[in-house]
């Protein structure tokens, strides 16, 4: 082992080797190079076979260069078991899965795949997207397999494709109809989703004695990376698998716990020790990728939240600029800031791609795009498309190009979006008779509404839509017609119907962005002339390859690292999410933001805007801006006592409301309890989404939701 490589906290975690080892590896502590030398050191020092050592990341990339750095140390093209949990539990499946009737080529779904089962078992039922989406369909079977039908596997399992078909058939109501389809559809082609991978595999370790005891005896040593995301069936894998050697050493941050919403559990890395007594925990601290000016803004912001454990980064790089906050008049003059500061920085001999611009959610770029285009700076959207490229926003702005000149394009795009059966073979009779009548698409369509190849369309609505627009558009605001199309065209129902949030969400920042170049641009504005406007930015031929600025949102930046951050969008209400419920759900809001800012490894830019929330609701600066030290923050203007003290009654009222979900104060379902008006009743649901319980009254004919912060007493 090159142990020069290696500061003391690094060469410590690699040669504690024998018993339960936790590692607290902070943001840019080389983690990662910790685990793959300890792999080298395992193999090399100690001469244990690569096949007997398991090392589990949590994705693909991180496990293929991980097999990368382990082959460079090693000169071994045998890694072992390098791999996520679930592509462990395809290997174990591969050797093993004759234990459970499956065939060795079994199928691994994925969502498209599950999408195409689903189509088959809406048409053989009769069932629409109105009935349930797809998307809420996969949801639900992850939820009956996990938590309220885990039996489901030995159905699977036992039974006979016959047996499980008839089940299906006999199913009633749209959940168990779906659930039980997508088993029938599941067994016929031997396929297994993620939720079964880790769920088969146990279910054999448990009932083959044999096979598990293969298995741990194999693995003599288990390392896991990342600890703070795991959830309760990989402990549970990880528990049986460690059952024999009692080997395992487990690396993680409970700092940059941000994935509780996918089921991971931080109680698993903080309470390691107790469930493992005699367990040696490893601090490595000390950050290689971070100026102690950015470090310290981070340590200061993390030391708020109270179920961590306490830790403090420690810089190995030379001091370097301060940690700049800019507060706009609003969002445009912070993305014209922004774009400012990376000019300065270009003019400085610093390059677009060592630029980045990091966002609590998709929406927030459009107007950083904006002025970015205008400023014919590159970039690329990382995890996303760009804002006017997205489908949802391509669709809205042709159907107000429909309104205004009829084009093919638009046509071609929204005539059938939503769906109003006009398909390929009338699509090809319309082509056809424009051709031969060298008229556009929407002109063939009006002189052919009677044409028996029309009949069972929408055909005559949509048109009727379109001209009644075209009448009626010149006298309105161009805001006034875009919400008015979406809403009665069907298109944004049609969303709704989807459960596509994040397209809501886009339309709303589309309609938020019309509304700014209204009341920026005055009376001038028409409908033709905020489509020349928006035509700019619809151009995406205008970037190419080579040195651009990076967007994406926080969660797709985890475990990267980017000279200079821009963290933009610090406002209430955006990050952190108007959606956090909860204390702790605050809680991982802020580590979220703790991630954000510790990719930065030379200077980070914060930024908020003011003016007012699409709801009308005044815009206040985020409330991590103010946890931390403002010593620590270098601004551009200081900023106004009176802006501060709204904020932070805003943000003290607000904290009121949040709700502890393990306060032990909270009543339980079934508690019969008393209303000071309404009397006595009985809890029957805790809406923790919205801090509320469902309470029964005894004088009421229906159940009432009655908010937490109500004083209810024991009845």
């Amino acid at each position: 082992m090159d142990e020069m490589k290696l500061n003391q906290s690094q060469r410590e975690a690699v040669t504690s080797t024998e018993g339960f080892i936790r590692v607290i590896a902070g943001a840019g502590s080389g983690k990662t190079r910790a685990l793959s030398h300890r792999f080298a050191y395992l193999v090399n020092d100690f001469g244990i076979l690569p096949g007997n050592i398991l090392c589990v990341t949590f994705t693909n990339k991180a496990a293929n260069e991980m097999r990368q750095r382990i082959h460079n140390l090693t000169g071994d093209n045998d890694t072992g078991y390098i791999n996520t949990f679930h592509g462990f539990c395809v290997s174990v499946l591969q050797e093993d899965s004759y234990a459970v009737q499956y065939p060795k080529s079994f199928l691994v779904l994925d969502n498209s795949d599950i999408d195409d089962m689903l189509r088959i078992i809406y048409e053989e039922r009769g069932l629409t997207l109105r009935d349930m989406t797809f998307a809420n369909a996969r949801d639900m079977f992850e939820i009956q397999k996990l938590f309220k039908k885990p039996e489901y596997y030995l159905d699977l399992i036992n039974l006979s494709l016959d047996a499980l078909h008839e089940k299906y058939l006999n199913a009633v109501g749209t959940n168990d109809i779906l659930f039980y389809g997508y088993l029938y559809q599941q067994k016929k082609c031997f396929g297994l989703d993620y939720n079964d991978l880790i769920k088969f595999t146990l279910y054999i370790f448990r009932e083959h004695e044999d096979i598990r005891l293969k298995w741990q005896k194999r693995l003599e040593y288990i390392m896991i990376d990342e600890f703070q995301d795991i959830d309760d069936l990989q402990y549970e894998l990880m528990e049986v698998l460690c059952g024999y050697h009692k080997n395992l050493f487990i690396v993680g941050d409970p700092d940059q716990t941000i994935y509780t919403w996918r089921g991971a559990n931080v109680k698993y890395l903080n309470g390691f020790d107790t469930q493992f007594p005699g367990t040696k925990t490893v601090m490595m601290n000390e950050n290689y990728r971070s100026t102690p000016e950015i470090l310290a803004v981070c340590n200061s912001l993390i030391r708020k939240n109270k179920n961590r454990i306490k830790k403090d980064l420690v810089s190995m790089q030379p001091h370097g600029a301060s940690v700049l906050c800019h507060h706009a008049r609003n969002a445009e003059e912070e993305a014209k800031w922004v774009v400012g500061q990376m000019y300065m920085l270009h003019e400085q001999g610093v390059p677009y791609k060592d630029m980045t611009v990091l966002y609590r959610a998709h929406y927030l770029t459009r107007q950083v795009e904006e002025v970015l285009l205008k400023a014919k700076l590159p970039y690329a959207i990382y995890s996303g498309v760009q804002f006017f490229a997205r489908m949802e926003i391509k669709d809205s702005l042709s159907y107000l190009r429909m309104i205004a000149y009829k084009d093919d394009l638009s046509f071609r795009r929204v005539v059938n979006t939503p769906k109003r059966n006009m398909g390929q073979r009338r699509m090809k009779f319309l082509e056809e008779y424009a051709q031969a009548n060298n008229c556009t698409l929407y002109d063939a369509l009006l002189k052919n509404l009677d044409h028996e190849i029309m009949k069972g369309t929408k055909a005559d609505k949509f048109v009727k839509l379109i001209e009644r627009f075209a009448a009626t558009y010149a006298n309105r605001p161009v805001s006034e017609v875009l919400s008015a199309i979406l809403d009665e065209s069907g298109y944004e129902a049609a969303l709704r119907t989807e459960g596509s949030q994040e397209r809501l969400d886009n339309l709303a920042e589309l309609k938020q962005s019309v509304y700014d170049y209204e009341t920026t641009c005055g009376e001038e504005v028409t409908l033709e002339h905020y489509l020349s406007h928006v035509a700019l930015f619809t151009n995406t031929d205008a970037i190419e390859a080579g040195d651009k600025v990076k967007l994406m949102t926080v969660h797709a930046a985890k475990g990267l690292e980017f000279p200079y951050v821009f963290l933009i969008g610090m406002n209430e209400g955006v990050f952190p999410s108007r959606k956090v419920r909860t204390i702790e759900g605050m809680e991982e809001e802020r580590r979220l933001a703790f991630v954000a800012m510790t990719r930065a490894e030379k200077r980070l830019y914060l930024s908020e805007a003011d003016g007012i929330n699409i709801d009308s609701s005044p815009r206040y600066p985020s409330r991590f801006l103010l946890d931390i030290d403002q010593s620590l923050l270098e601004y551009t203007k200081p900023p106004q006592d009176g802006l501060i003290r709204d904020a932070s009654n805003y943000i003290r009222n607000a904290e009121q409301r949040l709700l502890d979900q393990n306060d032990p104060e909270l009543y339980p379902v079934g508690t019969r309890v008393q209303h000071a008006i309404l009397g006595a009743g009985t809890v029957l649901d805790l809406d923790k989404d919205n801090n509320a319980y469902v309470i029964q009254f005894d004088t009421l004919p229906t159940p009432r939701t009655i908010a937490f912060r109500v004083k209810l007493m024991r009845a």
